[in-house]
């Protein structure tokens, strides 16, 4: 982690008729991240039954609200209040520890091979060095219950693919750059996977759908095909098409 980053005078931009964008940051730092922890819960707070949903991002957070219960100038009042007022969570260390178990195997991951070579490293150890670092959820999008973690160890840092598949499995591990994420849904996806996991991810039952939450510190705990099966895991190999 950086050190404490101050920072600059909010914009809150019209992001529809239901949306504001509030963009506390102009580019990626680690230490972004208690500011967007706490506005996050503020905003939260300031709009309740109001707010439909918010997305935070590694600069910026998307307030979704209900046009039909709020007006959008008066949201935008709302969070003006909050942003007068906003200082950086204390505690940078929080959020939940979360462990992914994940069945790492070049039938589920057709990049793994590949990003041993490219490290210069074996199979194994890109295995070793991707499960024994704990990972800080810096950002929510893409899909719901995508979560963006950093840092990749940098022996692993790689470019997306050049051409993205059409489908990606449910619970694929990947990374890019030096992040990683697992897939919550079938969805199209230019990460190289290593693996997949048996965790689910996202689930409209569950108290806030994702897993995984801004601020989380996450780690992806190995586990065989066997246990992967048994815990739900779906060990249907990759189709050979991008």
């Amino acid at each position: 982690m950086t050190g404490q980053v101050a920072m600059p005078l909010p914009r809150l931009e019209a992001a529809g008729l239901d949306a504001w964008l509030i963009r506390l940051f102009d580019a990626i730092d680690e230490a972004n991240l208690p500011w967007l922890t706490a506005l996050t819960r503020q905003c939260e707070a300031a709009l309740g039954a109001d707010l439909v949903d918010l997305v935070p991002s590694y600069t910026t957070l998307l307030v979704v609200f209900d046009p039909l219960k709020l007006d959008p100038e008066l949201a935008r009042r709302r969070l003006g209040e909050v942003l007068a007022g906003l200082t950086p969570d204390a505690d940078t260390v929080g959020g939940e520890i979360r462990e992914l178990p994940t069945w790492y195997d070049e039938s589920v991951g057709p990049e793994l091979a590949r990003l041993a070579e490219r490290a210069g490293l074996s199979v194994a150890a890109v295995i070793d060095c991707h499960s024994e670092r704990l990972y800080r959820v810096f950002a929510l999008g893409f899909a719901p219950g995508f979560a963006f973690m950093g840092l990749l160890d940098e022996r692993l840092e790689c470019p997306r693919l050049d051409t993205p598949r059409q489908r990606v499995p449910l619970g694929s591990v990947a990374v890019a750059g030096r992040q990683t994420a697992a897939y919550p849904a079938v969805t199209p996806g230019g990460w190289n996977l290593i693996g997949r996991t048996s965790a689910r991810l996202f689930d409209r039952g569950r108290e806030g759908f994702s897993l995984l939450r801004l601020g989380d510190r996450v780690r992806f705990v190995p586990i065989d095909r066997a246990e992967f099966e048994r815990q739900g895991g779906d060990p249907r190999p990759m189709e050979a098409e991008r």
